[in-house]
């Protein structure tokens, strides 16, 4: 029986990721978008699907990049699809990446809030997890002086601890927050929705923390277990305290919460 590990990481790795062409230019972009994701979601979930036209002095037509989160899913679709005429008349070739990521491209990052809830809806079912509060409190600001509340300017910062449980499997971990933000006052209701919109904030990057120690260990006719990763950077205490990394919102906000590096750029990729 096969083995894989899945995590709340983006994936970087080349056995994750492969690349499609010999795609012929008499359909659309968005068909062809739409068409691959039909194909390759049918063998895992799947993190990024792109396409785009062939280099100018290459043959037209298109290529794609598809990356799974599994390296098995990816490995099994890869030998179920290449050489077939999946949608089209031409067959299309696929092969793993042996693309060279660039140094400062090579780190993974955990997914965004909307991902993990995605992943872990595919693999675990909608009732196969929790997630709650366990703390969530206005915190004092460092800094005092910051506060302008005279001038309709007023400094908020939030500490959460959520726990998300995976009852069938009895296990339970938990992630930890602080977010801060400096508010105008623009009336009572716009108050009430920038608070909630940062509520909504801290909680989500406290549940992507807790995420980001699970790790699926699928194996096989869709069984699943789930496992914790442990480290000293996934320690936290029950109550949100100053041991834990604060970041701005503006700082996160201006951060495309999906932003892939294969997006940021077009990459040559070579295959095997």
């Amino acid at each position: 029986m096969e083995v894989d590990l899945l995590d709340f990481w983006v994936p970087v790795e080349n056995n994750k990721t492969l690349f499609v062409w010999n795609i012929t230019p008499n359909l659309t972009e968005s068909h062809i978008q739409e068409r691959l994701h039909a194909v390759f979601s049918s063998f895992g979930p799947l993190y990024l699907v792109k396409v785009r036209p062939n280099a100018a002095l290459s043959t037209p037509g298109f290529n794609g990049i598809i990356k799974f989160y599994s390296a098995a899913q990816a490995r099994k679709a890869q030998q179920n699809t290449d050489g077939r005429a999946l949608f089209h008349t031409t067959p299309l070739k696929v092969r793993l990446s042996s693309q060279k990521m660039p140094h400062f491209l090579s780190g993974s990052r955990p997914l965004s809030h909307a991902r993990c809830v995605e992943l872990a809806n595919h693999c675990l079912g909608f009732n196969g997890w929790t997630c709650d509060i366990v703390t969530l409190k206005e915190l004092p600001p460092e800094d005092e002086e910051e506060e302008d509340k005279a001038g309709g300017r007023v400094r908020v910062k939030l500490g959460c601890v959520v726990q998300i449980s995976f009852p069938r499997h009895g296990v339970s971990t938990r992630g930890a927050a602080v977010v801060e933000d400096v508010l105008s006052h623009a009336g009572p209701e716009m108050m009430l929705r920038k608070r909630s919109s940062l509520h909504k904030l801290v909680r989500d990057k406290a549940a992507v923390q807790a995420f980001s120690t699970v790790v699926l260990v699928l194996l096989g006719e869709r069984k699943v277990m789930v496992e914790l990763r442990r480290s000293a950077e996934h320690l936290f205490p029950e109550e949100p305290q100053g041991l834990i990394p604060v970041c701005n919102r503006d700082e996160v906000e201006n951060l495309p919460a999906d932003e892939d590096p294969w997006e940021l750029e077009d990459l040559d990729l070579t295959v095997w």
